[in-house]
């Protein structure tokens, strides 16, 4: 169940600190071994949602994301755990 995963809201973030927000999370919950985490962008003008699928599309401990398809403005994150 989606609401059981872990999630980081970046509702009042700029695009430009979006970057160290996410990746820090995804470090975090990498060490805690969580597989799934949810990142909540908003809908709005699709900026910030635009600039958190850029960064996980970058990021080599991200094995895939999606939108939230009840949520379209929240993405679930699918992390790869060693």
């Amino acid at each position: 169940m989606i609401s059981h995963y872990p999630s980081i809201d970046l509702h009042g973030e700029f695009a430009v600190t979006a970057y160290t927000v996410v990746t820090g999370f995804i470090t975090d919950h990498v060490k805690l071994k969580d597989p799934y985490v949810v990142i909540i962008h908003g809908k709005g003008s699709g900026k910030l949602k635009e600039e958190v699928h850029h960064i996980l599309a970058h990021d080599k401990r991200v094995l895939g994301y999606h939108l939230d398809p009840w949520n379209l403005g929240q993405t679930i994150v699918h992390i790869k755990i060693d």
